[in-house]
């Protein structure tokens, strides 16, 4: 069962909405149709999205990223994330060492793009500690590019991590709805977050931002609304995650979030922000089979292995499941082949 999404009383033609998109008609009425498409209209966004991906990225290659979950430390209690919901789950925090240990293990399988990820813990020694582990990494492995996802911080935190090495960011706004995002996120308010985003910004900072579908209250003009926002800020990643009810998270009993809903958006990211590096993420795989191949046929150019982070932590790092998928190189590289892409040399070995 997926969740329900309004649908709009005002309809377009699904060819009209097509033809309005390649015509470069990106108006609410047109978006909120194009999320609609199924079947047939559906593959012809996939196509057009696949077009403005190739006209941006010739040489049809995906980046592959290694992720590290350095600590599951977090202040937040987002109703649908699992992490903060049992207070007695063993607190970690990955040694400045052992950091290192497995990023070395990771530039020698040929990956050259790491994502550092974390609860949100804006204690100043954390901070410190992955300031260290970014430098650390920047002076042993200088060519990797080091993207960081651990929440709002102030401006002078992200200053020090930018001047430790840390090349992007990931701040994803979930949605573009006030009043929701602070229904999900009740120990925070969407402004803060845009507020956040707009100081990695300023310092530099390859930006990444993004939406979540198919959380309570969310209705298909939200969607719509997560798209414009998407076209306010300079960002060099976008991406949208389909809702999946954690059993431990206060929203486990909700519907999982609608698939179909999902990758139309990530085509109307590409279609909109053709030069966006777009993830295909272990959520869909997770929320429906094939469902990341299907990301890379709506447009997406990226995905995200995870293998940094030790086998004896992974379960303590529950962001939506204790029971997350976490697709091995095989699976990656057969969806990469079986969407006529590439990857860099090296980067999956």
């Amino acid at each position: 069962m997926t969740a329900v999404v309004d649908t709009p009383t005002h309809k377009i033609a699904p060819g009209a909405a097509l033809a309005a998109l390649e015509a470069g008609d990106f108006s609410g009425p047109i978006l909120l149709q194009s999320l609609l498409l199924r079947d047939e209209q559906q593959e012809r966004l996939f196509a057009l999205a696949r077009q403005r991906r190739e006209a941006c990225f010739p040489a049809r290659k995906v980046e592959v990223r290694s992720v590290i979950e350095v600590s599951n430390v977090c202040r937040q209690r987002c109703n649908y994330c699992s992490i903060g919901a049992k207070a007695d789950r063993h607190a970690y925090t990955i040694r400045y060492e052992d950091f290192l240990e497995l990023a070395d293990h990771l530039y020698e399988k040929g990956r050259r793009v790491l994502l550092i990820q974390s609860g949100e813990n804006a204690a100043q020694e954390f901070v410190d500690h992955v300031a260290r582990c970014v430098a650390g990494l920047t002076e042993r492995h200088p060519d990797m590019v080091q993207i960081l996802c651990i929440g709002n911080l102030d401006p002078e935190q992200y200053r020090q991590l930018k001047q430790a090495g840390a090349d992007r960011y990931i701040m994803k706004f979930e949605t573009s709805n006030a009043a929701l995002y602070e229904r999900w996120k009740p120990r925070d308010t969407l402004a803060n977050r845009l507020a956040c985003l707009e100081s990695l910004l300023d310092l530099g900072y390859q930006v990444g931002s993004g939406n979540m579908i198919g959380l309570p209250g969310q209705s298909v003009e939200d969607l719509v609304s997560d798209l414009q926002l998407l076209g306010r800020y300079p960002l060099a990643m976008a991406s949208c995650t389909v809702f999946i009810p954690g059993e431990e998270s206060n929203y486990r009993d909700e519907p999982m979030g609608d698939l179909d809903l999902t990758v139309n958006l990530l085509a109307l990211i590409r279609i909109l922000f053709p030069d966006r590096l777009i993830p295909t993420t272990s959520s869909l795989e997770k929320a429906q089979r094939g469902g990341q191949y299907r990301g890379l046929m709506a447009g997406a150019n990226t995905v995200t292995i995870h293998d940094g982070t030790p086998d004896r932590l992974k379960h303590l790092f529950p962001i939506y499941s204790s029971r997350r998928f976490a697709p091995p190189d095989e699976h990656i590289a057969a969806i990469v082949k079986k969407a006529h892409l590439t990857f860099a040399p090296g980067a999956l070995r």
